[in-house]
């Protein structure tokens, strides 16, 4: 059995807000570790903790089970995504909302390339991961449906319920498209314009009655986060034809 080096202990973990966060994906990162390198079921919280250089109990006042540890930043993602759409403009279209504020999900999979190149294995192997991978999914497309029904019931449409359902599994199947084949090409896949361009499929399948079509051509800098790609290219998209966004 290999052994994961130990790290650094946190001072006064979960003392601030950051410190919360920032002990989190110790854990995470420890988990994964050890996950790959002994196997999950081989594994207990006991070493996990350990390799965080935190005690047992620290650990269950984080998370559940050990499962949960591989997805430790889902809550945090979750959170900004309802910050994002209790922000967003009301005149904007909220299909094109969806989509940017979806791409905080690719933001934190690209922000941590190891640790999403070694969960992405584990959830292939592990069927007990997979099946915590799929309720996590499906725990962000039903945010989606929530913000959008509201949009959609705001502007008078009868079918809101059943148009935000199926608009939030295209953005959710969008969404994974995306990471899969990021994921499988060892993060060497250009991210950033699969996004940009899968997010647009769907933008242009739920526009309104009437809109024109038009081409994009979007440049701008390989460091600008993803939800920020997709809103340029949805504005873009929504203004009219012949457009660029830069």
């Amino acid at each position: 059995m290999t052994d994961s080096p130990r790290r650094t202990p946190v001072t006064r973990a979960g003392a601030t807000p950051a410190g919360r966060r920032r002990l989190r994906r110790e854990l995470a990162s420890a988990a994964v570790d050890l996950f790959v390198a002994n196997g999950y079921e081989a594994t207990t919280v006991d070493e996990i903790a350990a390799a965080a250089g935190v005690g047992r109990r620290t650990f269950f006042r984080y998370f559940d089970a050990k499962d949960d540890v591989l997805f430790a930043n889902h809550d945090e993602i979750v959170a900004e995504m309802e910050e994002a759409f209790a922000a967003a403009d009301p005149g904007r279209d909220p299909v094109e909302v969806a989509c940017a504020t979806v791409g905080l999900v690719l933001d934190s999979y690209a922000a941590e390339l190891d640790v999403s190149l070694k969960r992405f294995t584990l959830t292939r192997t592990v069927p007990s991961l997979r099946d915590k991978e799929v309720a996590t999914v499906d725990r962000y497309q039903r945010v989606l449906a929530r913000y959008l029904q509201a949009r959609f019931e705001a502007r008078g449409d009868e079918m809101a319920s059943l148009r935000a359902a199926i608009a939030a599994a295209a953005i959710a199947a969008a969404n994974n498209h995306v990471l899969r084949r990021w994921l499988r090409s060892g993060g060497h896949d250009d991210i950033t314009a699969t996004a940009a361009e899968a997010f647009a499929l769907v933008i242009d399948a739920f526009k309104p009655a009437g809109t024109g079509e038009g081409t994009v051509v979007a440049v701008m800098s390989t460091a600008t986060p993803l939800h920020e790609v997709v809103a340029q290219v949805s504005a873009v998209l929504s203004a009219g034809e012949g457009s660029s966004a830069r």
